[in-house]
Parts: C-alpha cells; sequence; structure tokens
C-alpha cells in the first residue's frame, strides 16, 4: 500500500533477469510445481480441439497401454516453460522457438511437475539493440524425478532499462 505509516518502506516485488544477469552454465531450479488435475488435462484438451481420447475418456484410456489418461502434451510444454517464466522470461519481448522437444517418460493426471533450466547460449541480438538472445535447455520431471519433458528454447530477453518494465503500473488512487 502507497499510504505506509511513516517508518516503514515500499519494498519492490521481483522483476525478473535481464539479458546482462544471464550466463552460459546458470542453471536455475524453478521454484513451483504443480499437481496436474484431471480437469486441467480435460479443459486444455477440449479447449484447444484435441479429439483424442487418450485425454479425455477414461473408459478409453483404460484399455490403452498406459490404462489411465495421458496429459496433453502441449499442456506438458506450456506447463513447463510457465514454470521457468519468473527466473528465465519474466522480461522477454518474445519467444523465437521451442526446439528439440522430447517426452521420454508419460505424464499422468495427479502426478506433480517441477522444471529446471539451464542457459546453453546467449548473444547479442544483431538487428535489435534493446534486447539480447537468450537459449536455455529445460527438463520438466514428476514427483519421482522421472523426466517428462526437455527442451530447448531461444527467446529475446529485454537490456536492463529497456522494454515496459514497471512503467505500465499505475498507482492506486486514494479512497474517500
Amino acid at each position: 500500500m502507497t499510504s505506509a505509516m511513516p517508518d516503514t518502506h515500499v519494498k519492490p516485488g521481483w522483476t525478473g533477469r535481464f539479458f546482462e544477469d544471464f550466463a552460459v552454465g546458470d542453471i536455475y531450479k524453478h521454484v513451483l510445481g504443480r499437481t496436474v488435475t484431471a480437469t486441467d488435462n480435460a479443459w486444455f484438451t477440449l479447449l484447444t480441439q484435441n479429439t483424442a481420447p487418450l485425454h479425455f475418456d477414461v473408459n478409453y484410456a483404460s484399455q490403452t497401454q498406459f490404462g489411465r489418461p495421458l496429459v496433453n502434451s502441449c499442456f506438458t510444454i506450456a506447463l513447463v516453460t510457465g514454470q521457468t517464466v519468473s527466473d528465465i522470461s519474466q522480461n522477454v519481448f518474445a519467444n523465437l522457438g521451442w526446439d528439440e522437444v522430447r517426452m521420454p517418460h508419460p505424464l499422468f493426471e495427479g502426478d506433480t511437475v517441477y522444471s529446471e533450466s539451464e542457459v546453453v547460449d546467449k548473444r547479442e541480438s544483431k538487428s535489435r539493440p534493446d534486447v539480447g538472445v537468450l537459449t536455455v535447455k529445460t527438463i520438466g520431471y514428476n514427483q519421482n524425478g522421472d523426466i517428462i519433458i526437455s527442451f530447448r528454447r531461444t527467446l529475446l530477453v529485454y537490456r536492463r532499462g529497456q522494454g515496459p518494465s514497471g512503467r505500465y503500473r499505475p498507482e492506486p488512487k486514494n479512497a474517500a
């Protein structure tokens, strides 16, 4: 609150890393885990018009070698990418691509997903002086440590002092 007591101080929240904050070899163990529910899987699958019953029909899935629904692969990449944002791309200008996407172990409803990323390349942008090009290798794994996804992601990250940063945030108006 901006109407703090005189002896308190406003502490800024985490605003993420900028291009200058990364170094090749840095490893980030992303803080939040996320348990995937049947509702997550069914809604994501149906919202994206994926008609594969393996993701939303328990009876159908029970007759496969897995014996139960598999979590939609696109949900998996979206979730693990999302887990990386606070450490890697809070100050993203744009994603350039995901490469070498692999899913070596299935993800099931009820599994909890954790992730970590390693910076594998960092370079200046040749066309945009306000950003740099960053490539990370990310893995997502379940509560047993089984890797469920790995991928390389390349993105443009703002340099410090560039981009919207905190300028977009309004201040609250005084209450009457």
